[in-house]
Protein backbone atom coordinates (compact mmCIF):
# COMPACT_ATOMS: atom_id res chain seq x y z
CA UNK A 1 0.00 0.00 0.00
CA UNK A 2 1.06 3.58 -0.62
CA UNK A 3 1.50 5.37 2.71
CA UNK A 4 1.23 8.81 1.18
CA UNK A 5 -2.05 7.93 -0.56
CA UNK A 6 -3.59 6.77 2.72
CA UNK A 7 -1.97 9.16 5.15
CA UNK A 8 -0.87 12.70 4.37
CA UNK A 9 2.54 13.00 5.96
CA UNK A 10 2.78 16.75 5.28
CA UNK A 11 2.18 18.69 8.52
CA UNK A 12 1.21 15.46 10.32
CA UNK A 13 1.27 15.73 14.11
CA UNK A 14 2.07 13.03 16.66
CA UNK A 15 -1.65 12.78 17.43
CA UNK A 16 -2.38 12.32 13.71
CA UNK A 17 0.24 9.59 13.44
CA UNK A 18 -1.01 7.70 16.48
CA UNK A 19 -4.62 7.90 15.34
CA UNK A 20 -3.61 6.43 11.97
CA UNK A 21 -1.64 3.63 13.65
CA UNK A 22 -4.56 2.69 15.86
CA UNK A 23 -7.17 2.63 13.10
CA UNK A 24 -4.94 0.64 10.75
CA UNK A 25 -4.39 3.34 8.10
CA UNK A 26 -0.66 3.46 8.71
CA UNK A 27 2.30 1.43 9.90
CA UNK A 28 5.59 2.72 11.25
CA UNK A 29 7.39 1.17 8.28
CA UNK A 30 5.20 3.03 5.77
CA UNK A 31 5.60 6.29 7.65
CA UNK A 32 9.39 6.00 7.72
CA UNK A 33 9.35 5.17 4.02
CA UNK A 34 7.24 8.27 3.37
CA UNK A 35 9.70 10.53 5.18
CA UNK A 36 12.63 8.87 3.41
CA UNK A 37 10.86 9.54 0.10
CA UNK A 38 10.58 13.24 0.93
CA UNK A 39 14.25 13.40 1.93
CA UNK A 40 15.19 11.72 -1.35
CA UNK A 41 13.03 14.12 -3.34
CA UNK A 42 14.01 17.40 -1.71
CA UNK A 43 17.20 17.24 0.33
CA UNK A 44 19.98 16.63 -2.19
CA UNK A 45 18.01 17.20 -5.42
CA UNK A 46 15.20 19.55 -6.38
CA UNK A 47 15.45 22.49 -3.98
CA UNK A 48 18.44 20.70 -2.40
CA UNK A 49 17.71 21.90 1.13
CA UNK A 50 20.80 19.97 2.34
CA UNK A 51 19.50 19.44 5.89
CA UNK A 52 20.30 15.73 6.37
CA UNK A 53 23.84 14.43 6.83
CA UNK A 54 22.98 10.75 7.20
CA UNK A 55 20.01 8.40 7.49
CA UNK A 56 19.62 5.50 9.87
CA UNK A 57 20.31 2.15 8.13
CA UNK A 58 18.26 0.37 10.80
CA UNK A 59 15.24 2.69 10.80
CA UNK A 60 12.99 0.29 8.87
CA UNK A 61 14.06 -2.61 11.06
CA UNK A 62 13.15 -0.56 14.15
CA UNK A 63 9.84 0.40 12.55
CA UNK A 64 9.02 -3.26 11.89
CA UNK A 65 9.67 -4.08 15.55
CA UNK A 66 7.31 -1.31 16.65
CA UNK A 67 4.63 -2.49 14.21
CA UNK A 68 4.91 -5.98 15.66
CA UNK A 69 4.66 -4.62 19.19
CA UNK A 70 1.50 -2.70 18.30
CA UNK A 71 -0.24 -5.82 17.00
CA UNK A 72 0.86 -7.90 19.99
CA UNK A 73 0.13 -5.58 22.89
CA UNK A 74 -0.19 -1.94 21.98
CA UNK A 75 2.03 1.09 21.77
CA UNK A 76 5.37 0.80 23.54
CA UNK A 77 5.32 4.40 24.78
CA UNK A 78 4.12 7.96 24.25
CA UNK A 79 6.24 8.40 21.11
CA UNK A 80 5.48 5.03 19.53
CA UNK A 81 6.62 5.06 15.91
CA UNK A 82 7.33 8.81 15.82
CA UNK A 83 10.19 9.48 13.35
CA UNK A 84 12.73 12.00 14.65
CA UNK A 85 15.82 13.64 13.21
CA UNK A 86 18.68 14.47 15.59
CA UNK A 87 21.14 17.30 15.20
CA UNK A 88 24.43 15.59 14.31
CA UNK A 89 25.94 16.65 17.62
CA UNK A 90 24.42 13.83 19.68
CA UNK A 91 25.17 10.13 19.49
CA UNK A 92 22.70 7.66 17.98
CA UNK A 93 23.92 4.05 17.89
CA UNK A 94 24.69 2.65 14.41
CA UNK A 95 25.06 6.18 13.00
CA UNK A 96 28.06 8.50 12.70
CA UNK A 97 28.29 11.70 14.74
CA UNK A 98 30.17 14.06 12.44
CA UNK A 99 29.37 17.51 13.86
CA UNK A 100 29.34 18.51 10.18
CA UNK A 101 33.13 18.43 10.09
CA UNK A 102 35.69 16.65 7.96
CA UNK A 103 37.57 16.03 11.20
CA UNK A 104 34.82 13.65 12.36
CA UNK A 105 33.73 12.24 8.98
CA UNK A 106 34.19 8.59 10.00
CA UNK A 107 33.33 8.96 13.69
CA UNK A 108 31.04 6.13 14.90
CA UNK A 109 30.64 6.48 18.71
CA UNK A 110 28.66 3.18 18.93
CA UNK A 111 26.37 4.40 21.71
CA UNK A 112 23.11 6.19 22.37
CA UNK A 113 23.28 9.44 24.26
CA UNK A 114 21.17 9.57 27.42
CA UNK A 115 18.33 11.51 25.80
CA UNK A 116 18.43 9.37 22.66
CA UNK A 117 18.01 6.25 24.81
CA UNK A 118 15.05 7.83 26.63
CA UNK A 119 13.36 8.81 23.37
CA UNK A 120 13.88 5.32 21.93
CA UNK A 121 12.39 3.81 25.08
CA UNK A 122 9.36 6.06 24.52
CA UNK A 123 9.02 4.54 21.03
CA UNK A 124 10.69 7.13 18.82
CA UNK A 125 12.61 6.14 15.68
CA UNK A 126 15.67 8.17 14.77
CA UNK A 127 15.60 8.25 10.98
CA UNK A 128 18.47 10.66 10.37
CA UNK A 129 21.05 13.16 11.58
CA UNK A 130 20.76 16.84 10.68
CA UNK A 131 23.31 19.37 9.49
CA UNK A 132 24.59 22.02 11.87
CA UNK A 133 27.00 24.87 12.21
CA UNK A 134 30.28 22.96 12.12
CA UNK A 135 31.15 21.74 15.62
CA UNK A 136 28.25 23.86 16.89
CA UNK A 137 29.63 27.15 15.58
CA UNK A 138 27.27 29.72 14.03
CA UNK A 139 24.92 29.38 11.08
CA UNK A 140 24.64 26.03 9.31
CA UNK A 141 27.78 25.76 7.19
CA UNK A 142 30.16 22.81 7.51
CA UNK A 143 33.33 21.53 5.88
CA UNK A 144 31.66 18.12 5.47
CA UNK A 145 28.44 19.20 3.74
CA UNK A 146 28.52 22.84 2.60
CA UNK A 147 25.53 25.02 3.56
CA UNK A 148 21.92 24.30 4.45
CA UNK A 149 19.30 26.34 2.60
CA UNK A 150 16.38 28.15 4.13
CA UNK A 151 13.12 26.44 3.21
CA UNK A 152 11.43 29.78 2.40
CA UNK A 153 14.26 31.25 0.29
CA UNK A 154 16.90 28.92 -1.05
CA UNK A 155 19.48 31.70 -1.31
CA UNK A 156 19.30 32.33 2.43
CA UNK A 157 20.68 30.52 5.45
CA UNK A 158 18.66 28.16 7.60
CA UNK A 159 20.29 29.80 10.63
CA UNK A 160 22.17 27.77 13.14
CA UNK A 161 23.70 26.03 14.64
CA UNK A 162 20.66 23.69 14.56
CA UNK A 163 19.77 24.79 11.03
CA UNK A 164 19.42 21.27 9.66
CA UNK A 165 16.95 20.36 12.40
CA UNK A 166 14.88 23.48 11.73
CA UNK A 167 14.86 23.00 7.96
CA UNK A 168 14.16 19.25 8.21
CA UNK A 169 11.09 19.56 10.42
CA UNK A 170 9.73 22.49 8.39
CA UNK A 171 10.21 20.56 5.14
CA UNK A 172 8.36 17.58 6.67
CA UNK A 173 11.37 15.26 6.54
CA UNK A 174 10.38 14.00 10.02
CA UNK A 175 7.69 14.41 12.64
CA UNK A 176 9.88 16.30 15.12
CA UNK A 177 13.55 17.26 15.23
CA UNK A 178 15.98 17.71 18.10
CA UNK A 179 18.32 20.70 18.19
CA UNK A 180 20.97 21.91 20.61
CA UNK A 181 21.42 25.47 21.81
CA UNK A 182 24.30 27.27 23.44
CA UNK A 183 23.69 30.76 22.02
CA UNK A 184 20.53 30.95 19.91
CA UNK A 185 21.09 27.66 18.15
CA UNK A 186 17.54 26.29 18.49
CA UNK A 187 15.50 29.47 18.55
CA UNK A 188 16.98 31.24 15.51
CA UNK A 189 16.81 28.33 13.04
CA UNK A 190 13.36 27.38 14.35
CA UNK A 191 11.90 30.79 13.55
CA UNK A 192 13.90 31.29 10.37
CA UNK A 193 12.39 28.02 9.12
CA UNK A 194 8.89 28.78 10.37
CA UNK A 195 8.59 26.26 13.22
CA UNK A 196 8.42 26.29 17.02
CA UNK A 197 11.52 25.65 19.08
CA UNK A 198 12.52 25.48 22.69
CA UNK A 199 15.64 25.79 24.77
CA UNK A 200 14.71 24.21 28.14
CA UNK A 201 16.03 25.41 31.46
CA UNK A 202 19.52 24.01 32.06
CA UNK A 203 19.33 20.79 34.03
CA UNK A 204 16.06 19.45 32.67
CA UNK A 205 17.73 17.62 29.78
CA UNK A 206 20.97 15.63 29.91
CA UNK A 207 23.90 16.27 27.55
CA UNK A 208 25.81 13.01 28.04
CA UNK A 209 26.64 11.55 24.65
CA UNK A 210 26.36 15.08 23.22
CA UNK A 211 29.27 17.16 22.01
CA UNK A 212 29.74 20.35 24.13
CA UNK A 213 28.23 19.08 27.36
CA UNK A 214 29.44 18.88 30.94
CA UNK A 215 31.37 20.65 32.54
CA UNK A 216 29.99 23.52 30.48
CA UNK A 217 26.40 24.33 31.43
CA UNK A 218 25.18 26.68 28.70
CA UNK A 219 24.20 24.14 26.04
CA UNK A 220 20.98 22.13 26.04
CA UNK A 221 19.16 19.77 23.72
CA UNK A 222 15.63 20.85 22.89
CA UNK A 223 12.71 19.93 20.61
CA UNK A 224 11.85 21.68 17.33
CA UNK A 225 8.42 20.98 15.87
CA UNK A 226 5.68 22.28 13.64
CA UNK A 227 3.38 22.57 16.68
CA UNK A 228 3.90 23.48 20.32
CA UNK A 229 1.88 20.40 21.31
CA UNK A 230 4.35 18.08 19.59
CA UNK A 231 7.21 19.93 21.24
CA UNK A 232 5.65 19.38 24.66
CA UNK A 233 5.03 15.69 23.95
CA UNK A 234 8.66 15.11 23.01
CA UNK A 235 10.10 17.15 25.88
CA UNK A 236 8.23 14.94 28.35
CA UNK A 237 10.31 11.99 27.20
CA UNK A 238 13.60 13.93 27.23
CA UNK A 239 13.78 15.17 30.83
CA UNK A 240 15.45 13.23 33.63
CA UNK A 241 18.38 12.98 36.01
CA UNK A 242 21.60 11.61 34.56
CA UNK A 243 24.60 11.03 36.86
CA UNK A 244 26.88 11.60 33.86
CA UNK A 245 25.60 15.19 33.54
CA UNK A 246 25.60 16.68 37.05
CA UNK A 247 23.59 19.76 36.00
CA UNK A 248 20.54 17.49 35.77
CA UNK A 249 20.58 17.19 39.55
CA UNK A 250 19.33 20.79 39.63
CA UNK A 251 16.43 19.89 37.35
CA UNK A 252 15.48 16.73 39.20
CA UNK A 253 11.75 16.74 39.94
CA UNK A 254 11.22 20.09 38.20
CA UNK A 255 9.14 18.65 35.34
CA UNK A 256 6.20 18.38 37.75
CA UNK A 257 3.04 17.09 36.08
CA UNK A 258 4.67 17.07 32.67
CA UNK A 259 4.09 19.41 29.77
CA UNK A 260 1.58 18.13 27.24
CA UNK A 261 -1.28 17.59 29.69
CA UNK A 262 -1.00 21.18 30.94
CA UNK A 263 -1.48 22.89 27.57
CA UNK A 264 -4.47 25.22 27.46
CA UNK A 265 -5.61 27.30 24.49
CA UNK A 266 -7.03 29.85 26.94
CA UNK A 267 -3.81 30.23 28.96
CA UNK A 268 -3.29 33.83 27.78
CA UNK A 269 -6.54 35.04 29.33
CA UNK A 270 -5.51 37.24 32.25
CA UNK A 271 -1.81 36.44 31.85
CA UNK A 272 0.41 39.47 32.42
CA UNK A 273 2.95 39.70 29.58
CA UNK A 274 5.84 42.14 29.63
CA UNK A 275 7.05 43.33 26.23
CA UNK A 276 10.83 43.71 25.99
CA UNK A 277 11.53 46.00 23.04
CA UNK A 278 15.14 47.01 23.56
CA UNK A 279 17.25 45.68 20.66
CA UNK A 280 19.70 43.13 22.06
CA UNK A 281 20.47 40.78 19.18
CA UNK A 282 23.89 39.83 17.86
CA UNK A 283 24.96 42.46 15.32
CA UNK A 284 21.43 43.89 15.16
CA UNK A 285 21.24 46.94 12.89
CA UNK A 286 18.27 49.12 13.84
CA UNK A 287 18.88 51.34 10.79
CA UNK A 288 18.26 48.45 8.39
CA UNK A 289 14.73 48.36 6.89
CA UNK A 290 14.80 44.63 7.60
CA UNK A 291 14.74 45.42 11.34
CA UNK A 292 11.64 47.56 10.80
CA UNK A 293 9.91 44.80 8.87
CA UNK A 294 10.48 42.38 11.75
CA UNK A 295 9.18 45.03 14.15
CA UNK A 296 5.94 45.27 12.13
CA UNK A 297 5.37 41.53 12.60
CA UNK A 298 6.22 41.81 16.28
CA UNK A 299 3.80 44.70 16.82
CA UNK A 300 1.03 42.64 15.23
CA UNK A 301 1.93 39.74 17.53
CA UNK A 302 1.64 41.96 20.61
CA UNK A 303 -1.81 43.00 19.42
CA UNK A 304 -2.70 39.32 18.96
CA UNK A 305 -1.58 38.59 22.54
CA UNK A 306 -3.92 41.29 23.80
CA UNK A 307 -6.75 40.01 21.63
CA UNK A 308 -6.24 36.56 23.17
CA UNK A 309 -6.84 38.03 26.63
CA UNK A 310 -3.35 38.87 27.86
CA UNK A 311 -2.70 41.94 29.98
CA UNK A 312 0.10 43.71 28.13
CA UNK A 313 2.78 45.69 29.97
CA UNK A 314 4.56 47.54 27.17
CA UNK A 315 7.41 48.24 27.37
CA UNK A 316 9.38 46.77 30.23
CA UNK A 317 12.97 47.81 30.79
CA UNK A 318 15.75 45.65 32.23
CA UNK A 319 18.46 48.00 33.53
CA UNK A 320 21.82 47.91 31.73
CA UNK A 321 20.68 44.99 29.58
CA UNK A 322 23.03 45.40 26.64
CA UNK A 323 26.03 46.31 28.77
CA UNK A 324 25.56 43.19 30.87
CA UNK A 325 25.08 40.94 27.83
CA UNK A 326 28.27 42.34 26.31
CA UNK A 327 30.36 40.71 29.06
CA UNK A 328 29.69 37.17 27.78
CA UNK A 329 32.84 35.02 27.95
CA UNK A 330 33.88 31.38 27.70
CA UNK A 331 36.26 29.33 29.85
CA UNK A 332 38.71 27.59 27.57
CA UNK A 333 39.51 24.96 30.20
CA UNK A 334 35.84 23.98 30.45
CA UNK A 335 35.53 23.75 26.66
CA UNK A 336 38.62 21.55 26.56
CA UNK A 337 37.29 19.34 29.34
CA UNK A 338 33.90 19.01 27.64
CA UNK A 339 35.57 17.95 24.38
CA UNK A 340 37.78 15.43 26.14
CA UNK A 341 34.87 13.97 28.13
CA UNK A 342 32.75 13.59 25.01
CA UNK A 343 35.39 11.81 22.94
CA UNK A 344 36.43 9.60 25.87
CA UNK A 345 33.04 7.90 25.69
CA UNK A 346 33.26 7.25 21.97
CA UNK A 347 34.17 3.84 20.60
CA UNK A 348 36.22 5.35 17.80
CA UNK A 349 37.07 9.00 18.30
CA UNK A 350 39.65 10.28 15.82
CA UNK A 351 41.09 12.55 18.53
CA UNK A 352 41.69 12.15 22.24
CA UNK A 353 41.70 15.88 22.96
CA UNK A 354 40.92 19.21 21.40
CA UNK A 355 44.62 20.01 21.28
CA UNK A 356 45.17 16.88 19.21
CA UNK A 357 42.31 17.89 16.89
CA UNK A 358 43.76 21.37 16.42
CA UNK A 359 47.12 19.83 15.50
CA UNK A 360 45.51 17.79 12.71
CA UNK A 361 45.88 18.97 9.09
CA UNK A 362 42.09 18.61 8.86
CA UNK A 363 41.68 21.54 11.25
CA UNK A 364 42.78 23.83 8.42
CA UNK A 365 39.80 22.62 6.36
CA UNK A 366 37.22 23.56 8.98
CA UNK A 367 34.98 26.60 8.63
CA UNK A 368 36.03 30.04 9.76
CA UNK A 369 33.64 29.97 12.71
CA UNK A 370 35.30 26.88 14.18
CA UNK A 371 38.74 28.46 14.05
CA UNK A 372 37.46 31.66 15.63
CA UNK A 373 35.81 29.81 18.49
CA UNK A 374 38.64 27.39 19.18
CA UNK A 375 41.48 29.88 18.87
CA UNK A 376 39.84 32.74 20.76
CA UNK A 377 40.53 32.66 24.49
CA UNK A 378 38.93 34.82 27.18
CA UNK A 379 40.91 35.78 30.27
CA UNK A 380 39.89 34.70 33.75
CA UNK A 381 39.14 38.36 34.49
CA UNK A 382 36.71 38.48 31.57
CA UNK A 383 35.02 35.33 32.76
CA UNK A 384 34.73 36.68 36.30
CA UNK A 385 33.06 39.82 34.94
CA UNK A 386 30.67 37.62 32.98
CA UNK A 387 29.71 35.59 36.05
CA UNK A 388 29.04 38.78 38.03
CA UNK A 389 26.96 40.17 35.16
CA UNK A 390 24.91 36.95 35.07
CA UNK A 391 24.02 37.36 38.73
CA UNK A 392 23.08 41.02 38.29
CA UNK A 393 20.99 40.31 35.22
CA UNK A 394 19.19 37.37 36.81
CA UNK A 395 18.23 39.50 39.80
CA UNK A 396 17.15 42.35 37.53
CA UNK A 397 15.00 39.99 35.47
CA UNK A 398 13.28 38.66 38.59
CA UNK A 399 12.83 42.18 39.95
CA UNK A 400 11.17 43.43 36.76
CA UNK A 401 8.87 40.40 36.64
CA UNK A 402 7.96 40.81 40.31
CA UNK A 403 7.42 44.57 40.04
CA UNK A 404 4.97 44.18 37.18
CA UNK A 405 3.49 40.86 38.32
CA UNK A 406 4.51 39.22 35.02
CA UNK A 407 3.85 35.65 33.98
CA UNK A 408 6.30 35.92 31.04
CA UNK A 409 8.45 38.30 29.06
CA UNK A 410 7.93 38.40 25.30
CA UNK A 411 10.53 39.67 22.84
CA UNK A 412 11.38 39.20 19.18
CA UNK A 413 12.60 35.69 18.48
CA UNK A 414 15.20 37.09 16.08
CA UNK A 415 15.64 40.78 15.26
CA UNK A 416 16.48 40.22 11.59
CA UNK A 417 15.31 37.84 8.88
CA UNK A 418 17.51 35.10 7.37
CA UNK A 419 20.71 36.36 5.80
CA UNK A 420 22.18 35.33 2.45
CA UNK A 421 24.30 32.17 2.37
CA UNK A 422 26.90 33.85 0.17
CA UNK A 423 27.38 36.58 2.79
CA UNK A 424 27.96 33.93 5.45
CA UNK A 425 30.69 31.98 3.68
CA UNK A 426 32.41 34.97 2.06
CA UNK A 427 33.29 38.45 3.32
CA UNK A 428 31.65 40.16 5.20
CA UNK A 429 30.97 36.75 6.90
CA UNK A 430 27.49 37.64 8.20
CA UNK A 431 26.52 35.11 10.86
CA UNK A 432 23.85 34.81 13.57
CA UNK A 433 22.58 38.29 12.76
CA UNK A 434 19.90 39.58 15.09
CA UNK A 435 19.95 36.62 17.49
CA UNK A 436 19.07 37.51 21.12
CA UNK A 437 20.89 35.42 23.72
CA UNK A 438 19.32 36.62 26.96
CA UNK A 439 18.19 33.11 27.87
CA UNK A 440 21.53 31.38 27.33
CA UNK A 441 23.33 34.23 29.07
CA UNK A 442 21.16 33.50 32.12
CA UNK A 443 21.30 29.71 31.51
CA UNK A 444 18.56 28.79 33.97
CA UNK A 445 15.61 30.45 32.26
CA UNK A 446 13.53 28.71 29.57
CA UNK A 447 12.64 30.14 26.17
CA UNK A 448 10.01 29.02 23.67
CA UNK A 449 9.74 30.54 20.19
CA UNK A 450 6.64 30.44 18.00
CA UNK A 451 6.09 31.67 14.43
CA UNK A 452 4.38 35.07 14.32
CA UNK A 453 3.97 35.39 10.56
CA UNK A 454 5.96 36.75 7.66
CA UNK A 455 7.45 40.12 6.82
CA UNK A 456 6.37 42.13 3.79
CA UNK A 457 9.25 40.45 1.92
CA UNK A 458 7.93 36.96 2.74
CA UNK A 459 10.50 36.04 5.39
CA UNK A 460 9.44 34.33 8.65
CA UNK A 461 9.56 36.07 12.02
CA UNK A 462 8.50 35.03 15.51
CA UNK A 463 8.12 35.74 19.21
CA UNK A 464 9.88 34.40 22.30
CA UNK A 465 8.20 33.53 25.60
CA UNK A 466 10.78 33.76 28.39
CA UNK A 467 10.15 33.00 32.06
CA UNK A 468 11.66 32.33 35.45
CA UNK A 469 13.88 29.28 36.10
CA UNK A 470 12.13 25.95 35.51
CA UNK A 471 8.90 27.58 34.32
CA UNK A 472 9.16 25.56 31.13
CA UNK A 473 5.61 24.23 31.43
CA UNK A 474 4.23 27.75 31.87
CA UNK A 475 6.10 29.04 28.79
CA UNK A 476 4.79 26.11 26.73
CA UNK A 477 1.23 26.88 27.91
CA UNK A 478 1.47 30.52 26.87
CA UNK A 479 3.18 29.70 23.57
CA UNK A 480 0.51 27.10 22.81
CA UNK A 481 -2.29 29.58 23.52
CA UNK A 482 -0.66 32.13 21.20
CA UNK A 483 -0.13 29.52 18.49
CA UNK A 484 -3.73 28.34 18.68
CA UNK A 485 -5.05 31.91 18.56
CA UNK A 486 -2.97 32.90 15.53
CA UNK A 487 -1.92 29.77 13.58
CA UNK A 488 0.88 31.56 11.71
CA UNK A 489 2.77 28.44 10.61
CA UNK A 490 2.71 28.01 6.83
CA UNK A 491 4.52 25.07 5.19
CA UNK A 492 7.19 26.10 2.68
CA UNK A 493 6.43 26.01 -1.04
CA UNK A 494 9.93 24.73 -1.84
CA UNK A 495 9.05 21.23 -0.57
CA UNK A 496 5.40 20.64 -1.58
Amino acid sequence: MNAQAEFNVVEATIADIHAAYLDGRLTARRLVEAYFARIAAYDKVGPAINAVISTNPKALEEADALDAALTQGGMVGPLHGVPLIMKDQADVKDMPTTMGSVMFKDHYPDRDGFVVAKLKKAGAIFIGKATLGELGAGDTHGSLFGSTRNVYDLERTAGGSSGGSGAAVSANFCAVAIGQEGFASIRRPAIWNGVAGMRPTAGLVSRSGVYAGWPTIIGSLGPMARTVEDMARVLESMVGFDPQDPVTALGHGKAGQGFHSLLDKDALKGARIGILREPMGFHTDTSDPDFDRVTEVFDAAVADLAAAGAVIVDPIVIPDLKALLATRARVDADDEAAFNLYVSGSAASPFASRQEAMASPLFDETMRGVKQRWLHKNTLEQHHAYLRARDVLMMSLHAVMAEHGLHAIVHKAVEHTPTLIRDGVNPPYVDQRGAPHLNTFLTFVPSVVVPAGFTSTGMPAGVTFLGRPYEDAAMLRLAYAYEQATKKRLPPQTTP
